[in-house]
């Protein structure tokens, strides 16, 4: 009760109180209403088919991705990522809707073997384990290290059922990633369960955090599945697209455009984005979304700074390939050393100079410009806006992408599961 408080006061601090208001309607009708629908109560013979049906794809196993993340949110990222790749090499997944943004009140098919699930709606939940139950393939439930919905109780009893749990160790614990002044016991008990059980695969996506598990439990069922990128989707976009008048303006003042997407949080670097602006040299674009109010408190209408908002997932590439440089400015602290941005793949497949500050993760690839302290970040700028345009530079983008891919990461994990199948 206490973390969901203060998540309400965050919420409240970062949308006022019209978009808190509006906020919990939409948490209210999605969890409560949704929950409740009456679609398997009162037509189950449907629901059972669509359920049968599901199950009727041909696939190696079948995965419960179990997490409140969603299908559509404004950031794609690495659930939806892995769950489609596991899904196209051969897992039947089905992926937990958040109730708030998919609009999916019982099931629907996202793709081949891949299929959107509300978990929240109990009797269509029951109906999937009655199925399941008389299913001879191997039963996993998948969830996410961040995740503070599902309980350690709810582990146990799909145990019970016969699943296998693959942990995602993603970053560090810490309530600042939860959006709460404490962490949340669901995310603190889930992490200790991991650790104590050593049948549990975990997938870690941070050298920092497989040392942890090292550490903690050993090397068994561990996972080294960091974040990637869709190379592929990152080479296409719209020849014809044209820019809002928002960044238009940006253009028209005639500097170097600087480009962050993603989160907007404490773990960004407000002071060394001040210090860039100031300069009077470059245009700093940032899409995304206010995590916390920290942008608010630290930078808003600073001159040269352009907060443009959430864009779509396929539109960000088209903005970015109108940028000169790609920017990750975080701050180095457990949270940011133990990250692997998605971004940062996401920025070489666009064949754009990247610059980021000292995390660990960025250390490893050598395409990405290292920015020490805020002398040499601006330093390294300048490499960056004089190497847009080599060849050899573009070639080392291109093959650290490549190298990248998410089919990558999620074979790391099929294979781990096959490897004991």
């Amino acid at each position: 009760m206490r973390e969901a408080l203060q998540k309400l006061v965050s919420v409240y601090r970062k949308y006022g109180f019209s978009g808190f208001v509006r906020r919990l309607a939409a948490w209210l009708r999605a969890n409560v209403l949704d929950a409740l629908h009456p679609a398997a109560l009162l037509r189950p013979r449907r629901c059972r088919r669509l359920i049968r049906q599901m199950l009727a794809e041909e696939s190696a196993r079948v995965i419960l991705w179990r997490s409140s993340f969603g299908w559509q949110v404004p950031l794609f990222q690495r659930p939806q990522h892995i769950a489609r790749e596991l899904s196209r090499s051969g897992s039947l997944v089905i992926y937990e809707v958040s109730r708030m943004t998919d609009g999916c009140v019982t099931l629907r098919r996202q793709g081949e073997r891949l299929w959107l699930f509300n978990f929240g709606n109990r009797p269509l939940r029951r109906l999937l384990l009655r199925e399941l139950r008389r299913d001879a393939r191997p039963k996993y439930l998948q969830l996410y290290s961040t995740d503070w919905m599902l309980s350690v109780r709810e582990l146990e009893r799909a145990r019970a059922k016969g699943f296998q749990l693959i942990y995602e160790y993603v970053d560090h614990i810490s309530p600042v990633l939860s959006g709460t002044g404490t962490l949340p016991k669901n995310v603190s008990e889930k992490y200790r369960y991991a650790m104590r059980h050593r049948d549990v695969y975990v997938a870690v996506t941070a050298e920092r955090l497989r040392l942890d598990v090292l550490a903690r439990r050993g090397a068994r069922r561990l996972i080294l599945s960091s974040n990637g990128v869709d190379y592929t989707f990152f080479q296409g976009g719209d020849p014809a697209f044209r820019p809002d008048p928002d960044f238009r303006a940006v253009q028209e003042r005639g500097l170097p455009i600087l480009c962050y997407y993603g989160a907007l949080a404490a773990w960004f670097d407000y002071e060394l984005l001040k210090t860039i602006a100031r300069t009077g040299r470059y245009s700093v674009v940032l899409f995304g979304i206010r995590y916390d109010d920290s942008f608010d408190r630290s930078v808003r209408g600073e001159e040269g700074i352009f907060f443009l908002g959430a864009r779509p997932y396929e539109r960000l590439r088209d903005y970015a390939r109108l940028c000169d440089l790609m920017l990750i400015p975080f701050l180095l602290n457990d949270v940011t050393r133990a990250t692997s941005p998605v971004k940062l793949f996401e920025y070489m497949a666009l064949h754009k100079p990247i610059v980021t500050t000292d995390m660990d993760e960025c250390r490893r690839y050598a395409s990405v410009l290292i920015g020490r302290d805020p002398e040499d970040f601006l330093a390294k700028i300048e490499l960056g806006l004089r190497l847009r345009d080599d060849p050899g530079y573009l070639a080392l983008l291109d093959r650290e992408a490549r190298a990248n891919d998410w089919r990558e990461k999620a074979r790391a994990i099929s294979d781990a599961l096959e490897r004991d199948e």
